[in-house]
């Protein structure tokens, strides 16, 4: 609709003039969105409804000079343009009156009323006005020379709005002459047409105005809750982890964002939690060695040993430092995981022999606590993996099994795989681990034994180890620990190699 414009570009200036990285609060940005988009919406329905008022009034005229000129056309005879001029004359019509009384008559009563005056133009094919109603007085009508069929317009004639009609005249072989103009005045429709302008001009920037304000409160009751989770959320702290955010009593988004917040704290307090279990872990793993080898050191320089003295020392303090350097390599191999540095080497190996060579690594331990280690299985079985990782894996299972089983016990490894896929399983006698706790055992820096037993040991890095290198080779580890009957970890691999 003429008058009309969103301009957009002064809404980005106000937007860009609010300092900050967000400059308009959430509230705002709603109802500017939605004031903006229904502005749009608004200034489409005013322009189709302006136009349409505006096409239906014009039809009327329209129907109203076709019905007029459908008149003239049917009671003049096809003839020359000589014809036609004769008839439209001034002197002529006047001549001709007694013929065309009734016709005279209505032209009188119309004549009464501006608004009902009908004026008939006859203009030749070279554009010289030839004939004229007398109404006219010294005015014409606005000629469109080169019409070949008849045209609607909208024009002036003096002062007065008129719309009009331009019909080409033909003579009987078809050949254009001149042309019929013929015009009704419309100032009372101009009158409506630019009073509904005025009505939908104004009314507009109230509309979109007070729609502002109502979407701004409304958006501002609706997003109240979510103030209130912002105002919950920063309460919390590292001291206060375990404070949540209210549920909302409605199951809407918000609910959902509040437990999906609620979830989020969970994890990070476990994970806290872990993390801080681990730090007091493996700080005390560290400092015990070192503890340990400063305090032999120190005695041995207070006063001169026998050799046998220095050598036994010096030996314990080489096996401190080398746990030192485990759990060290340990702490080193998980983060190369976590930042994505680690690959596997995939490569053809021979699964019954590095169970075997691990066993034997294994077996001065097993010998410490009188732990016999058993191995039923073929005596060959390819299978594709990563050795190197593969001999963590196998070293860390036994490691867990003889840490946790009593001295007297066994540990059975078992291999197997009639379905071609070979299954390794490692039993021991140990403690076993509670059900509530085995889902988690693979977790980073998870202990099942939170007190930590000096007997036992460990940094709750192991099975993390194992995990993650298994998954790197596409093995499935799992684990399977009835009540009070040891532990069983199995490793199923990908199709063995024929």
């Amino acid at each position: 609709m003429p008058g009309i414009k969103i301009n957009t570009g002064s809404t980005r200036k106000i937007l860009r003039s609010v300092p900050g990285k967000n400059p308009v609060s959430l509230r705002n940005r709603i109802a500017l969105y939605y004031t903006i988009a229904t502005a749009v919406l608004l200034a489409l329905v005013f322009t189709l409804v302006f136009y349409t008022v505006e096409r239906v009034v014009f039809n009327h005229f329209d129907e109203e000079l076709e019905r007029e000129v459908s008149e003239i056309l049917d009671e003049r005879p096809q003839g020359t343009f000589d014809v036609w001029k004769f008839d439209l004359s001034d002197d002529d019509h006047n001549s001709d009156a007694d013929d065309d009384d009734d016709r005279m008559k209505r032209d009188d009563e119309k004549s009464e009323d501006d608004d009902d005056e009908e004026f008939f133009q006859l203009v030749s094919h070279e554009g010289t006005v030839v004939s004229r109603s007398a109404n006219l007085a010294g005015n014409t009508l606005a000629f469109l020379p080169g019409l070949q069929e008849k045209r609607f317009r909208t024009g002036t004639v003096g002062q007065l709005a008129v719309r009009q009609i331009q019909v080409p005249l033909t003579d009987q072989k078809g050949k254009p002459e001149g042309y019929l103009l013929a015009a009704v005045p419309v100032r009372d429709a101009v009158i409506v047409l630019e009073d509904l302008k005025q009505v939908l001009l104004v009314s507009y920037p109230v509309i979109i105005l007070t729609l502002f304000i109502l979407t701004r409160v409304i958006a501002g009751r609706s997003i109240r809750p979510v103030e209130e989770v912002i105002a919950a959320a920063e309460k919390i702290t590292r001291e206060n982890l375990d404070h949540r955010i209210p549920l909302p009593r409605n199951h809407d988004e918000l609910h959902r964002l509040s437990a999906t917040i609620n979830s989020l704290l969970d994890r990070l307090q476990d994970a806290f939690q872990r993390e801080k279990q681990f730090t007091a872990d493996a700080s005390h793993e560290l400092k015990t060695p070192i503890a340990s080898i400063k305090g032999t050191l120190e005695v041995l320089v207070r006063k001169p040993r026998a050799r046998e003295q220095y050598e036994e020392r010096i030996r314990f303090c080489l096996k401190e430092l080398e746990r030192m350097t485990g759990l060290i390599d340990q702490l080193l191999l998980l983060a190369r995981y976590e930042s994505g540095g680690m690959t596997a080497h995939m490569a053809p190996v021979d699964l019954s022999l590095h169970i075997r060579e691990a066993i034997g690594r294994m077996h001065s331990e097993a010998l410490q606590k009188n732990i016999p280690i058993s191995f039923d299985g073929p005596h060959s079985c390819m299978v594709s993996a990563d050795p190197a990782m593969l001999d963590m894996i196998l070293e860390n299972i036994l490691s867990n099994a003889l840490k946790y089983s009593p001295s007297d016990s066994t540990i059975a490894v078992t291999l197997s795989g009639s379905d071609g896929y070979p299954l390794c399983s490692i039993a021991d006698n140990g403690i076993g681990i509670p059900e509530e706790k085995l889902s988690r055992v693979f977790e980073r820096f998870y202990r099942v034994d939170e007190s930590r037993s000096s007997g036992t040991g460990g940094s709750g890095l192991g099975l993390a180890i194992v995990k993650k290198l298994a998954d790197l080779q596409h093995i499935t580890v799992s684990i399977k620990s009835p009540t009070d009957s040891g532990t069983t970890v199995e490793l199923r691999f990908p199709a063995s190699l024929q």
